[in-house]
């Protein structure tokens, strides 16, 4: 198996960014698998089996030439998951629901190599200052929210109504780098961090 890309299970231009900003090359192949939740499955567990089976489906597609990393994220408010929204309205009424709230974002990353594969899992909580009808609306009318889990994108025009973040930055955006990292490495694939090896 080669170590020097890996295959990335997800079409999300945040992962790609995430994944190239640790200079991590890659091939994109992404997954198509059923993500509807199983019924009593918590949030961790749902990301958890659905980056597992994002992975598993590109090894199959792909022979298991090179690596597979996958990745899954929850926005989660009161144990339930706001998903993509798939129109400004629904959007809006996410926002709402956020609004001066906390609410917690987990991603679980997947691996798969010569061992077979190995997961970790990234918990965050992001607290949203109030915000007003008119913000939402317009924050909507600029189309970042419709792509994006719970509705908004934390590295774009929504940074302004987030008041504080408690856990990982790039796992809220869909990809916690740290955990990526521990499993690139464990796994022989080089990142743009080369260390020197003693003598």
């Amino acid at each position: 198996m080669r170590k020097d890309f890996v295959y990335l299970a997800s079409a999300s231009p945040r992962r790609r960014e995430l994944l190239a900003q640790i200079g991590v090359r890659f091939e994109l192949a992404p997954a198509d698998v059923d993500e509807a939740r199983v019924p009593g499955e918590t949030p961790a567990e749902y990301v958890v089996r659905v980056a597992l089976a994002k992975a598993a489906a590109v090894e199959r597609a792909c022979g298991g030439r090179a690596p597979v990393l996958a990745a899954d994220t929850a926005v989660v408010l009161d144990d339930r998951i706001l998903g993509k929204p798939g129109d400004v309205q629904t959007a809006e009424a996410m926002l709402a629901a956020l609004s001066g709230r906390t609410h917690r974002v987990f991603t679980a990353v997947a691996l798969r190599g010569d061992a077979g594969a190995e997961t970790r899992l990234s918990a965050s909580e992001v607290r949203m200052r109030a915000t007003t009808v008119g913000e939402r609306r317009a924050y909507c009318a600029s189309g970042e929210p419709l792509d994006k889990a719970g509705g908004y994108a934390i590295q774009g025009l929504a940074a302004m109504f987030v008041e504080h973040l408690s856990g990982s930055y790039s796992g809220v955006m869909g990809l916690p780098l740290f955990e990526t990292a521990e499993l690139l490495r464990g796994c022989g694939v080089e990142t743009g961090l080369k260390l020197e090896t003693a003598a």
